[in-house]
Parts: C-alpha cells; structure tokens; sequence
C-alpha cells in the first residue's frame, strides 16, 4: 500500500516540470473570438490615445493645453491630509513599493500554483512597461512641472509618459485579468476591473497633484497600459484558450484517432 501510494506520489522533477506546463482552458469559439477582439480593441484605443497624446505633447496642442489647467485645479485642493494620503499612493505605486509588491506577488503566486505561467506573464508585462518609460521617456526628454511645485522632493528626470502611472496600471489591469478572466461570474471581473480603473485614476491624480507630472503623462501612461493589457490578452487566449476537440497546436484533433 505505502508503495502504491509512494508511486502516485510526483517528484520533485514532475512538480518543476509543471509548473513550465502551460494550463489550458476550454471555451466555445465566440467566447475566444471575443478575448481576441477585445485585445485587439484595447491595443487599437491605446495607440491611437498615445499617438494625439504625444502629439499634443510635441506640438503643443489638442489636450496638452488642458495640462496647465489640471495642475492649476489640483494645486487649489491642496491640503495636509489629502497630501499625506496621495504620498503614500506615490509610494506605493513608486519606484521602490511597487517592485517589492510585485517582487512578492510574482514569486509567492508561482511557488503556490501548479502553472506559473500567469505569474510570469505578469512579470513580463511590468518588465515591458519598464522598458517602455524608459525609451519614450528619454526620446521625448520633456521636462517636469516647476520643482517649486514638488511636495515630496526634487525630481529632474523626464516627465513623458509617467512610471509611476504606468506601473501601477500594468499590474492592477493585467493582474485582475489574469486572475479574473478564469472566474466563472462575469459581474466579478466587472467589479475588479473597476476597482483595478479606480486605482489608476488615485495613482495618476497623485502623480500631478503632488507636482511630478502634466495631465497628458499619466494620459499617455495609460494608453500605454492598454497596449500591453492587449497584448497579454492575446498572448493568454493564444497560448491558454482551447475549443472543443482542439489541439495544443490549434487544429482540431482528429475524431477517428
């Protein structure tokens, strides 16, 4: 007996092996033609958003000019408590917290479930919106709000897009997919990306009301974001998403076989 249950038993080889095992999930074929029109229609609105963005930026038009008038608005509310709470957002979604949290989420999610290929998707995702504020910031190179509006320190790095901004929205918008997209009650993954929009909405206006960013980078922050939720989006249908009597290699398995 203790022998029969010692074979069931996997290995430590078997168990690292799948964790590299991508999980799949089955689904009628609307329902997977709907996961790709909607990566698609997000990747579309996300350009598009950075593009008038960025053009704005440069010529010094369309919603550029609303840039001064957001930070005049959110200067007017200043107040002691309102600060304190929009500098712990800041820290939080920072250059330092966010890390750490996504650090934890990444590693502690992977060690507990049997694939990790979600948690690694998740990580790809922060690594790419990295790299991404890293080249636009430096190509654009436009300069920050007045360091006399700063309420948390001096920061003469480049202000297009926000890292901040886009951190935090790549890892609340790809992270509540990624968990919520294999739930079975859509009105819960409707709540989540709420409170995932929510999120968004308290990091950017921290960004601009503490002094550290225009309206127009944490606008183009997330349009950015939804480009890369459009693409983990495809990514995960492609790899994950199976119909009926489908192979791994997408064709339909043969039924005489």
């Amino acid at each position: 007996m203790a022998a029969a249950e010692a074979s069931q038993t996997p290995g430590k080889w078997e168990v690292f092996h799948q964790k590299f095992v991508v999980e799949e999930r089955y689904m009628e074929p609307r329902a997977r033609k709907a996961l790709y029109s909607t990566a698609a229609m997000l990747a579309l609105l996300g350009v598009t958003l950075f593009v008038v963005t960025l053009m704005g930026v440069l010529q010094k038009n369309g919603l550029a000019l609303d840039d001064a008038a957001a930070e005049s608005g959110l200067l007017a509310i200043r107040s002691e408590p309102l600060t304190v709470v929009m500098i712990v957002l800041a820290v939080v979604f920072g250059p330092i917290g966010l890390p750490i949290i996504v650090l934890v989420v990444t590693v502690a999610w992977g060690l507990l479930a049997k694939h990790a290929w979600r948690p690694m998707l998740l990580a790809a995702a922060m690594l790419t919106g990295v790299g991404l504020a890293q080249i636009i910031g430096r190509s654009v190179a436009r300069e920050r709000p007045p360091v006399s509006l700063m309420l948390f320190g001096a920061d003469t790095t480049f202000s297009f897009p926000s890292g901040h901004v886009l951190g935090a929205s790549d890892f609340l918008l790809v992270l509540t997919f990624l968990v919520f997209s294999r739930h079975r009650n859509p009105k819960i993954a409707v709540i989540s990306f709420v409170c995932a929009g929510v999120g968004v909405v308290l990091a950017a206006l921290s960004r601009i009301y503490l002094g550290y960013h225009w309206l127009t980078d944490a606008v183009a922050s997330v349009a950015l974001s939804l480009v890369v939720l459009g693409a983990v989006i495809a990514l995960d249908t492609w790899r994950t998403a199976r119909v009926p009597g489908e192979t791994v290699t997408g064709e339909l398995a043969d039924p005489e076989s």
